[in-house]
């Protein structure tokens, strides 16, 4: 039995470098042969490993990526035609993905982005889970996470008060991940297995530090992507040659532009602190948010706050409008 869960763990980390390449090269034109030798598996038995590991086949699984990209690219980008989106998500030419969009949402490009860019706007992008993440840490690292930032108001607004906002730019950097794809929303006990699991990994290789960074890593939008098909890491950072083993994965945290907005927040703060950002501080800050991926990074164990509260870092990534 421990040797079928090393090998299972061995060919999930296989799929998921195949899952991160696709991300980070979505415009591209795949080939079999290319996506195959990615997760180092015959070409002749890739589509059938994929499939049993994912649910469905791998040309399903990039059309839907494609397509869910581009549902969230025109409702945040007004100023890319939705020819450009569909070049820029990798359909060859504007007929494909006109038909492709329409047969997966039931509407045309236009008319998604005309009913739910104002809508959308006004709703979080990403469903937090920070509560029970931290609850989870604070039994797991005790003092090491603690972040003895002094916090400033800056700004207020309604019952979510952020400690301070500013757009930065920040140094790419090399996480350690879990992965986990399907419903994860009020899961607590999902996030506490995760994270064990992960700090069970890295512990033993010296790589729970107190400089480390953890964060979670929501690649796909709630409001867009099926619950059974949400992809969700929980992470680590490590140094760049660290080697991962088993169901471990490694990816880069794209450096770049983001908005950084810190929180003190309780167990039934998080979806407003999403909401703030996306409702209240876009609208009027001159930014879009940039199409890679937004994450959540947890500072404190909130044990040793006065009030209970949990501290955490939203990052989005922006660019001007």
């Amino acid at each position: 039995m421990k040797v079928k869960n090393l090998q299972r763990k061995e060919y999930l980390q296989r799929i998921n470098k195949v899952l991160d390449y696709i991300d980070n090269n979505l415009n591209s034109k795949f080939s079999l042969d290319e996506l195959a030798s990615v997760a180092n598996f015959s070409k002749f038995h890739f589509h059938r490993i994929f499939k049993s590991i994912l649910g469905e086949t791998l040309n399903n699984y990039i059309l839907r990526i494609r397509l869910e990209k581009a549902a969230t690219i025109l409702i945040y980008n007004p100023n890319l035609s939705v020819t450009e989106i569909g070049f820029e998500c990798g359909f060859s030419n504007t007929s494909i993905f006109a038909r492709a969009f329409k047969e997966r949402f039931k509407i045309t490009a236009t008319e998604w982005r005309n009913k739910y860019s104002r809508e959308f706007s006004k709703k979080s992008q990403t469903v937090s889970n920070q509560s029970e993440v931290s609850n989870f840490l604070n039994e797991y690292f005790g003092d090491v996470f603690i972040n003895k930032t002094e916090l400033k108001m800056n700004h207020q607004i309604g019952e979510v008060t952020p400690t301070k906002v500013e757009v930065k730019e920040i140094s790419s950097f090399t996480v350690a991940y879990l992965r986990y794809i399907g419903p994860y929303k009020g899961n607590a006990e999902l996030f506490g297995n995760l994270f064990g699991r992960l700090f069970n990994w890295a512990g033993p290789r010296n790589l729970c530090l107190p400089t480390s960074k953890v964060l979670a890593v929501y690649h796909d939008n709630p409001e867009i992507t099926d619950e059974e098909k949400l992809r969700l890491s929980v992470c680590i950072s490590v140094p760049n040659n660290t080697e991962v083993t088993d169901e471990i994965g490694k990816m880069e945290i794209a450096g770049g532009k983001y908005v950084v907005a810190s929180f003190e927040l309780t167990e039934k703060d998080y979806q407003k602190a999403w909401d703030y950002v996306y409702s209240e501080w876009f609208p009027s800050s001159g930014y879009q948010p940039n199409d890679y991926t937004c994450f959540e990074l947890y500072l404190n164990d909130p044990k040793e706050h006065p009030e209970g509260k949990h501290i955490v870092d939203i990052y989005v990534p922006v660019k001007p409008l």
